[in-house]
């Protein structure tokens, strides 16, 4: 089912992470397109909490605002032209506070975006991953099951890891991804799991989000790219693991952000064509969808360091070092089913979307050429 365009002005969107990258980015393309969106974000210092702040700045809040954010206060902005903001300064695993928030919102639409993110930290520390990535998302699911009432489609994050060991490329929705090799892919393979059983027991419809290797302005401190170029701005050497001999499917920002808003207005239905004897693990009998969200152009890792030097105007010494506890050597997304269920893929090139990156990064930290 699809939902009208027209009526976007008049629907409410619950968006997790708000103040993390690609929640701040959706965020700010739903209040420019007109929706009441009710935002939550913990404020997690997992990286510079400052980063976080100055994102919900950009949406528009002033400083006394964001005083109120430090003080657990709920803060909302109102733009005639454009739509509604209210922020809560929440954790997810407050299971009341979630509920209180829905019961008196009453969302149209989940777009669940907060999560503990990386997969060398979770090595270290797994219960932060148990946490945000499973406890809370219980609680999203079984707030979902009792507002269906009003909640149309719960849209969530999972992530290009849960492919782990499979080796075939590119990697399909519709392959198996029993053997993730990280506890954070395996905590999106649970939400998987735990989305296809609350659309199958209880009807709600649900849709996963499998991001492949998110890059762009406003981005993540401890992503790769965002390491390298403090490192070759301070002249400090990088460090390349498999010794270099690695391929990522970036994706940039906006590309990202026009996926999740096309795949939120299509609410899933069951597919009649589902068979239990051939199990497709990317669609079900129940209002269950599963898509890849990449550019479908994997890059070396090499060539994505030296596009990082050349819009920096400078050289950096590498370390090449063996592959990390958890790390994939290679990911690269089939985008069929994006494409043929929403009429729209990812066309951003790494080149393109590198220089955007550098642009963001020296105009925010205010460094010269």
């Amino acid at each position: 089912m699809t939902i009208n365009n027209d009526a976007k002005t008049k629907l409410k969107v619950l968006v997790t992470g708000t103040a993390g990258f690609i929640g701040f980015h959706f965020t700010r393309k739903l209040i420019s397109l007109g929706y009441h969106v009710i935002g939550i974000d913990n404020l997690n210092p997992y990286y510079d909490v400052n980063l976080k702040l100055s994102r919900i700045k950009e949406l528009g809040f002033s400083d006394a605002q964001l005083g109120q954010v430090a003080r657990k206060e709920p803060i909302s902005l109102e733009r005639p032209a454009t739509g509604r903001l209210v922020f809560f300064p929440r954790d997810l695993t407050d299971r009341e506070a979630l509920e209180k928030i829905v019961a008196t919102e009453q969302p149209d639409y989940v777009v669940h975006l907060a999560a503990q993110t990386g997969v060398r930290y979770s090595v270290e520390n797994p219960h932060a991953y148990i946490d945000s990535n499973i406890i809370a998302f219980i609680n999203i699911l079984e707030t979902c099951r009792h507002n269906c009432q009003c909640i149309k489609h719960l849209v969530y994050s999972s992530s290009s890891s849960v492919y782990g060991s499979n080796e075939t490329m590119p990697f399909s929705v519709h392959h198996n991804v029993d053997h993730p090799v990280s506890l954070y892919a395996a905590t999106k393979k649970a939400n998987e799991l735990m989305a296809h059983t609350y659309s199958h027991l209880y009807g709600v419809p649900t849709t996963g989000l499998r991001f492949f290797t998110v890059y762009g302005p406003w981005g993540r401190p401890d992503m790769s790219y965002f390491l390298f170029t403090r490192k070759i701005l301070a002249g400090d050497a990088v460090e390349v693991f498999n010794y270099g001999d690695m391929k990522r499917d970036f994706t940039f920002i906006d590309d990202i952000v026009t996926g999740v808003y096309n795949i939120m207005l299509k609410v899933p239905e069951g597919n009649p064509m589902w068979d239990g004897r051939n199990p497709d693990p990317g669609t079900s009998r129940a209002p269950y969808r599963l898509f890849n969200i990449g550019s479908r152009q994997p890059v070396d890792l090499l060539y994505f360091i030296e596009l990082i030097e050349k819009n920096l105007g400078k050289k950096v010494e590498k370390k090449l070092l063996p592959l990390q506890q958890g790390d994939m050597k290679e990911t690269s997304a089939d985008t069929t089913d994006l494409l043929e269920y929403t009429g729209f893929q990812p066309t951003t090139s790494i080149e393109a979307g590198i220089a955007k990156f550098v642009e963001w990064y020296l105009n925010y930290y205010g460094i010269k050429r």
